[in-house]
């Protein structure tokens, strides 16, 4: 089952590892691993990714933050695919995301001996510019009966799908919550309307999809293995400018009812 009917699929230039994560999820469907499970690999393929950074291995380490995207996509193929909604798994995935954002850029400040304030600064930028992309995309899913296991307004613990626990998904959502709500704030307080529009064009949601997380790993493995490493922060910091942009372009052109 895919994210959005079919004729509301948009070329989304961040979700290139999705035939790839299929196939692996394909592999994993009538098996005893789960999505979390998968989110788990994506973790650890992270985590060494940043390792053959510190140790200059960069094409390594671009390969393996390729991997982590493919493997990032096959964790919901996999839900998808077993009928096990999650939002356990919802959220473990978007707090690992959080905080491999975050050691991949320190390994970036690291390695460039650029300050811990435009390293900050970055940061806070990657994850306001994927804040703008899933918070568009989510509306665009629930505007035209998508999939709705994000939220377009994370206000509270939902109620856990079956066969999963309450109160573990309170307990992740809390964590989930106190990394991202000012993330989601701001872009709410932004563009609140957004959600009273008509289904987003295609066009639009491919522009904006330059914010997926997906396309911004693929820039920092680009970088790598090209070795200009070096200009990764700067890079994120200039990359939000974009921010304005899109949410000007909504407001301006992709009018409220």
């Amino acid at each position: 089952m895919a994210k959005l009917p079919k004729e509301f699929q948009f070329l989304d230039l961040s979700d290139y590892g999705r035939p790839a994560g299929h196939w692996i999820a394909k592999r994993f469907q009538n098996t005893t691993v789960t999505p979390i499970h998968v989110t788990t690999m994506f973790v650890i393929t992270g985590l060494l990714s940043v390792g053959f950074m510190i140790i200059e291995y960069y094409v390594t380490a671009a390969f393996f933050i390729i991997l982590k995207s493919i493997l990032d996509a096959a964790d919901g193929e996999l839900s998808r695919l077993k009928n096990t909604p999650s939002y356990v798994g919802r959220y473990y995935d978007s707090i690992a995301d959080f905080l491999l954002n975050f050691c991949f850029l320190s390994t970036f400040c690291y390695l460039s001996q650029s300050s811990i304030f435009l390293m900050l600064l970055a940061f806070i930028g990657i994850q306001m510019q994927g804040t703008v992309f899933n918070y568009y995309y989510v509306i665009l899913r629930h505007s035209v009966n998508g999939d709705s296991t994000s939220r377009i307004i994370e206000d509270c613990a939902p109620k856990a799908f079956e066969g999963e626990s309450q109160n573990m998904v309170n307990i992740f959502y809390k964590i989930y919550d106190t990394l991202y709500i000012s993330f989601d704030k701001v872009m709410f307080y932004m563009d609140r309307n957004a959600r009273y529009t008509p289904p987003f064009p295609k066009w639009f949601m491919t522009l904006v999809s330059i914010y997926g997380l997906g396309f911004q790993l693929l820039i920092m493995a680009f970088m790598l293995v090209f070795k200009l490493h070096e200009f990764v922060i700067p890079f994120f910091i200039i990359y939000s400018v974009f921010i304005f942009v899109f949410v000007g372009l909504r407001k301006l052109i992709l009018k409220s009812n």
